[in-house]
């Protein structure tokens, strides 16, 4: 609901309406005939913005009489239809943020502007016409909500702090914030978790988030552009404290450099009527209620559909075989699979059967997973088994390949794909889909071909099915595929970031959307943003395995095969493929007599301890964790964005591979000897070694070498 109006009804006048119709808030304006800014207001939208412009109005009309409202001007993204049901011109955002701006403080040369769903980098100039500054340039995020009020709104409830008023002042508290991932939503979700377990405090991790958004903002949306002091920060977030810390701090800004507006959440909306009176645009007189009204007690809208959801006869097979050999031990090989959502643990035999499995969470720990894992393995099968070989693969591999003494640690892709390949070799494509990472296989004759993973965006994962769940009270694992089954009209939601659907899913169900419509177009949701982030152009075959976490989720399967025309096939365990090649590869990797690096089931009641420092190495400043395990001299290392602490293990084992980048230089200059008597007479010719032009002029024999005296 609209807030009460703060002023008695004014003196009659001539006003001018302002309004910026936003996804999370309506910014509303009203202003005099001299430009001073009589009252503003700032009023949620709930994903009802017409809603409430028509309260804000009601409200306004009771004050103000329709003959001394001479004008309005609208922006923001429900702008241009606003103007058609209430009247007045509409007025492009940039546009609007530049010219409050460049009126209300002319000293400004840079405006950063976030809102809920978008954000704005504004440069700006003084205009030698009018003293005031103009704008030169700007920037905006993307499709992506990391850089906006939506992220540390979606953060806020996960951990109840009260984003209006508790969570920036709880910020300040803050001496050393750690880092979180601001680049995501859904994985800053993982560190937040990470951190609650290790009894990091809250205010620590609700400076960590401030920080991360306001990082995300200077690498993603200012990048390498220089910032201009003194800076203005406007939207709603501005009133956030807590941000203002993380600029003033990122961005090196002395007091009186960083200036927050008292209108820093309607300045889109006075910006617009400043504009609007200063190029003499028809802002058409206030055309009343009525056409909002008429709008707003519309039926329930048509959607977009898509084709009803069928279930998939693909089998899911999860059985364990495991037959004792009497008194003799069975020979197993371990694979161990640790992810930032999940940790999968493997025994297979030597036909490649699975002895024994677990999928189990992460939770922020793996060190902590994978003890739990060996433990209900052992105590299921040890005493019936012999460790031949072990591997790990998945993100945390590194760490878990020192911890345990693995014989091989090998990337996710190789994984998943020996796994696919062993079950069947007339494999052509792998579609995987864990929490946080999705992937893109192909594979010809046995051999992986082309491959593509996910890039800084979850919007195809598993996450992203967990969080829309979440937001509907649905329970991913035990309702969501049924539901989504039933559906007989799937809305079509499109591929929007995690966070944004959330006012998407708000928006169709205010306007008569089933709960069942929504989870349709949900899991085919997921479909279109693997298949346009992930794979893209790229061939899909006709024997496509379906294999990761996702799989569990029939309304998922499904939708693959509607949209794609194909059916999927799910192989065994395909929750575990990635422990199961990594297992696979270490007992490929074991020659005859060869005695494995595992250091036993004993690992799983090793004590370590856990230590933190920040890299220095680079611009990104990594937390890294130091694991100091009992009894062990050395200690291991993870939390890099890059491999300089956790790649111990490649400095143990022999690499056996060629520099295959030397052999190609050997072969493209093949053939050429310098003649030393012959080169006063020869021509010198200089070719840059670098890019294509190097390997294009040798290696297509457009030049000979014959009689050249090479520079290089």
């Amino acid at each position: 609901m609209a807030p009460e109006p703060t002023l008695s009804k004014p003196p009659e006048s001539n006003y001018f309406l302002g309004f910026d119709i936003g996804s999370v808030s309506l910014n509303t304006a009203i202003i005099d005939s001299d430009n001073n800014i009589v009252e503003d207001f700032y009023d949620y939208v709930h994903g009802k913005p017409f809603n409430i412009l028509r309260e804000r109005l009601s409200d306004i009309l009771k004050r103000y009489t329709p003959e001394t409202i001479k004008g309005i001007a609208i922006t923001g993204s429900g702008g241009k239809l606003a103007t058609g049901l209430v009247g007045g011109v509409f007025v492009n955002e940039i546009i609007a943020q530049a010219t409050s701006t460049g009126r209300l403080y002319p000293e400004a040369r840079t405006l950063i502007e976030i809102g809920g769903e978008d954000s704005k980098l504004i440069f700006l100039e003084k205009d030698p016409k009018n003293g005031h500054s103009r704008l030169v340039d700007f920037e905006m995020n993307s499709i992506c909500a990391a850089g906006t009020g939506s992220f540390l709104d979606q953060q806020a409830k996960r951990i109840g702090v009260p984003i209006e008023n508790e969570f920036g002042a709880m910020s300040l508290k803050s001496v050393n914030p750690p880092r979180i991932a601001g680049r995501c939503s859904v994985f800053a979700k993982s560190d937040m978790i990470h951190h609650q377990q290790i009894a990091t405090p809250l205010h620590d991790i609700v400076a960590g988030l401030c920080f991360a958004l306001a990082r995300n903002f200077c690498s993603n949306v200012a990048r390498s552009k220089e910032i201009k002091k003194p800076v203005i920060f406007s939207g709603g977030v501005a009133a956030n404290i807590g941000m203002t810390r993380a600029f003033s701090e990122i961005l090196n800004l002395a007091n009186g450099e960083l200036i927050i507006s008292p209108y820093h959440a309607s300045m889109g909306a006075i910006g617009a009527v400043f504009y609007a009176r200063d190029n003499n645009l028809s802002m058409n007189h206030f055309n009343g209620l009525s056409k909002l009204e008429d709008y707003l007690s519309g039926t329930a809208e048509d959607f977009i559909s898509l084709p009803p959801l069928r279930e998939s006869q693909a089998e899911y097979r999860k059985d364990v075989h495991f037959v004792k050999n009497g008194k003799e031990k069975t020979t197993v090989y371990l694979g161990l699979d640790i992810g930032s959502l999940s940790t999968n643990v493997v025994l297979i035999d030597e036909s490649h059967n699975v002895v024994a499995r677990r999928y189990l969470p992460t939770a922020g720990k793996p060190l902590d997973a994978i003890q739990k894992g060996l433990t209900e393995i052992f105590d299921e099968v040890g005493s019936d088994i012999i460790v031949a070989g072990a591997g790990t693969t998945g993100s945390g591999r590194y760490l878990t390949g020192d911890f345990i003494g693995a014989d091989t640690i090998r990337n996710e892709i190789t994984a998943q794909a020996t796994a696919a390949i062993d079950y069947d070799r007339t494999v052509d494509t792998i579609i995987e889909i864990g929490g946080q990472d999705s992937k893109y296989i192909s594979i010809e004759n046995g051999v992986i071909v082309d491959f593509e993973m996910n890039k800084v965006c979850a919007a195809g994962t598993g996450s992203f099915l967990e969080e829309q769940a979440e937001k509907l009270n649905i329970n991913i694992v035990e309702e969501f595929g049924c539901m989504a089954l039933k559906s007989e009209s799937p809305i079509k939601l499109g591929d929007r970031c995690t966070v944004f659907m959330e006012s998407d899913l708000n928006s169709f169900m205010q306007k008569g959307a089933r709960n069942e419509n929504l989870v349709g177009g949900l899991a085919y949701s997921i479909v279109y943003n693997y298949l346009q982030k992930v794979v893209g152009e790229r061939h899909i075959g006709n024997k496509i395995f379906f294999q990761g976490g996702v799989t569990n989720n029939k309304a998922v399967v499904a939708a693959f095969e509607q949209v794609l025309g194909k059916k999927l096939i799910i192989p065994p365990h395909f929750d575990v493929t990635g422990a199961i090649g990594a297992a696979i590869l270490a007992k490929r990797s074991m020659k005859e007599g060869q005695k494995t690096r595992f250091k036993g089931f004993g690992v799983r009641n090793v004590a370590y301890k856990v230590s933190r420092f920040t890299c220095q190495g680079c611009t990104n400043h990594c937390e890294i964790s130091r694991i100091k395990i009992e009894g062990e001299k050395k200690s291991l290392f993870y939390g890099g964005r890059c491999e300089k602490y956790e790649t111990e293990y490649r400095k143990k084992v022999k690499n056996n591979i060629p520099d295959l980048f030397k052999k190609r230089t050997e072969m493209l200059i093949e053939g050429f000897v310098e003649n030393e008597s012959e080169k006063s007479k020869s021509i010198s010719v200089g070719i840059p070694r670098a890019l294509m032009v190097f390997y294009q002029q040798f290696h297509s024999g457009e030049f000979s070498l014959k009689n050249l005296d090479l520079l290089w």
